[in-house]
């Protein structure tokens, strides 16, 4: 029986067949050939089949391939056809409840990170190493401090401060002012997920 994560998945991936293919390539500058459009989506290529529109990624050019998760598809499917007509990066960064546009809730506190900034209390060298995996540039803000990409046209800034005998580890993400142009507010959420579980997979193994 499918999950409900995995009907979603399905019904974007469905319609993600009703937008205009052409359009999304000029858009945003894609690669793509008669079959698939291509684009990069933190660290990964992912590939969308143009007449079925199921969405995989590869890291040895699609030798071996893999079917995208709920967050990497939903993200990729509501850039590519929801985005907005004239949206573009405004190089300016903010916490998220100051980005412009409508919100339907209020932003995360920094609690909702905890966990994941807790993995990474004592372990700066590796969450740095991870971001420049990522292919992430050193911003100044923090004990660790990256812009990374999330596609090709956009980033988002992580932010790590480092535990010590008064605090815990803290870390929040700071985002485009007009990233509500690219994507829904929840789908945001996503993104930082998606960003924190690939600097755990690029991140040297937590010493026991």
């Amino acid at each position: 029986m499918q999950s409900n994560y995995e009907t979603t998945k399905k019904k974007a991936q469905q319609e993600f067949l009703l937008y205009d293919q052409e359009k999304m390539i000029k858009k945003f500058s894609l690669d793509w050939d008669e079959t698939y459009l291509y684009i990069r989506f933190v660290g990964r290529l992912f590939r969308i089949h143009r007449k079925t529109g199921l969405a995989q990624w590869s890291e040895d050019g699609f030798r071996s391939f893999t079917e995208a998760d709920y967050e990497e598809a939903l993200t990729i499917y509501d850039v590519l056809c929801q985005s907005s007509e004239n949206c573009y990066p405004s190089g300016r960064f903010c916490k998220l409840n100051s980005v412009k546009g409508p919100m339907r809730a209020s932003a995360p506190g920094t609690e909702l990170f905890q966990p994941s900034a807790g993995y990474f209390a004592h372990r700066t060298e590796a969450l740095a190493e991870a971001c420049e995996k990522l292919g992430g540039k050193r911003e100044k803000v923090g004990d660790v401090s990256y812009s990374i990409p999330v596609f090709d046209f956009l980033s988002v800034i992580l932010q790590f401060w480092d535990s010590d005998e008064e605090f815990p580890a803290s870390l929040q993400f700071m985002w485009d002012e007009n990233i509500l142009d690219y994507m829904h507010f929840e789908t945001t959420f996503y993104v930082a997920g998606h960003v924190l579980d690939r600097l755990k997979e690029l991140a040297p193994v937590r010493p026991e």
